[in-house]
């Protein structure tokens, strides 16, 4: 199975640490971002599956960050994480395309299994991009 690259952002240094650590033991590859604006800037250069997203960050928080991410990358899956939980926000980010909504701190095994079920559904939209690419290609060939 490929390996799955995740980019944490979260404004927290300890947490963002500790969390690389446990999700690197468990076979993920893992970036790693501390504001909004890095996380844009990381994308720009590496290829990415799943983005966990802290909510509540200064500057610009995860529902911008959220926002601007999915313009530049739609099909980059995102997990939003936030310890100031509003079922507002939770609402708001699913509506602008986050994959789901954790509560912090949530379980380890919680969490890898929300970032396999996310690089799934990236993988999945993948494949229809290529099968319409290869179906449109046939159709100039006249095939």
């Amino acid at each position: 199975m490929l390996s799955t690259n995740v980019l944490l952002v979260d404004d927290e240094v300890p947490f963002v640490d500790t969390m690389t650590k446990r999700l690197t033991k468990r076979n993920l590859t893992v970036l790693t971002a501390y504001s909004g604006s890095e996380a844009l800037e990381v994308l720009k250069h590496k290829q990415v599956d799943v983005v966990i997203l802290d909510v509540k960050m200064p500057g610009m928080d995860g529902i911008e960050t959220l926002r601007e991410l999915k313009k530049s990358h739609p099909i980059v899956e995102v997990i939003m994480l936030t310890g100031h939980a509003t079922i507002e926000t939770g609402i708001e980010g699913m509506k602008l395309g986050a994959f789901d909504y954790l509560m912090k701190p949530c379980d380890i095994e919680v969490l890898l299994a929300k970032v396999q079920e996310a690089k799934g559904k990236k993988a999945a939209h993948e494949e229809k991009i290529t099968q319409a690419r290869i179906h449109e290609i046939a159709l100039r060939r006249g095939d």
